[in-house]
């Protein structure tokens, strides 16, 4: 595949991928690192993702400010942060396949008991600052958790700007101390670096796409659409494990 070839093609990728998570509040990394695994390979593929990611959430974030709570946001970054950069230099020891399927086992868990009103989570402090932690740990194991900190933040019933920009902060936390660490010990590389800047600019893009979708959806069949796509992407995990 020549150059133009593949940058067209990761663009269009990261725009679709992006349009998924400005809609939903995650999913466009696990729909997007596939695509970047087989065209890139797998050590590189994780940390420009997180570049990536960083610019895309960033985006989200912006666009949905002035609704962002700022407290879960910062109990859960508290957890999340010194985790990611456990999980990050943890990154090329552990088996990711096992990790991934493991984690679309209780995102579909999580979802059907939330559905059929047998789990009902009461988030506290004390649930955000642990859940953040988790999260925080296996995006830097795999490259994304969103499903998982999307369902914490879900239960806070936000309203859907709300949830995604709330959401989206504690993703930049992350992918902002998991960037520095793959670059010191990966070596990413000016061209990793640019790879990573390219498909957060059409993240950005995609991002505003989602935004002008969520607009027009009302919250409880945003609250649906979010918990199907959740089965949709556990299920991808657990039959793919990447």
């Amino acid at each position: 595949m020549d150059t133009f070839a593949l940058y067209l093609l990761l663009f269009i990728g990261s725009f679709l991928a992006a349009a998924v998570s400005g809609a939903a509040g995650f999913g466009g990394a696990l729909l997007l690192l596939p695509l970047l695994t087989k065209t890139l390979g797998t050590t590189l593929a994780v940390p420009i993702l997180t570049i990536a990611q960083l610019i895309g959430n960033l985006a989200r974030a912006a666009l949905g400010y002035k609704e962002i709570k700022w407290k879960p946001v910062i109990l859960f970054t508290l957890g999340a942060v010194p985790m990611s950069i456990v999980g990050a230099l943890s990154f090329i020891a552990v088996p990711k396949d096992l990790i991934t399927r493991g984690i679309g086992f209780v995102i579909v868990l999580f979802v059907t008991l939330k559905y059929f009103n047998i789990l009902r989570l009461e988030t506290n402090n004390c649930i955000m600052f642990i859940g953040g932690g988790i999260v925080g740990l296996i995006s830097g194991l795999v490259g994304s958790a969103g499903p998982i900190g999307a369902a914490l933040f879900l239960s806070l019933n936000l309203s859907p700007i709300s949830y995604i920009a709330s959401e989206a902060v504690t993703a930049t936390a992350m992918h902002i101390a998991k960037t520095f660490i793959y670059q010191k010990y990966l070596g990413i590389g000016l061209k990793g670096l640019e790879i990573g800047l390219f498909l957060g600019v059409a993240m950005i893009s995609g991002t505003w796409a989602g935004k002008k979708v969520i607009d027009k959806l009302p919250k409880e069949k945003f609250v649906k659409f979010v918990g199907v796509l959740l089965v949709v992407v556990g299920l991808q995990m657990i039959i793919m494990g990447s």
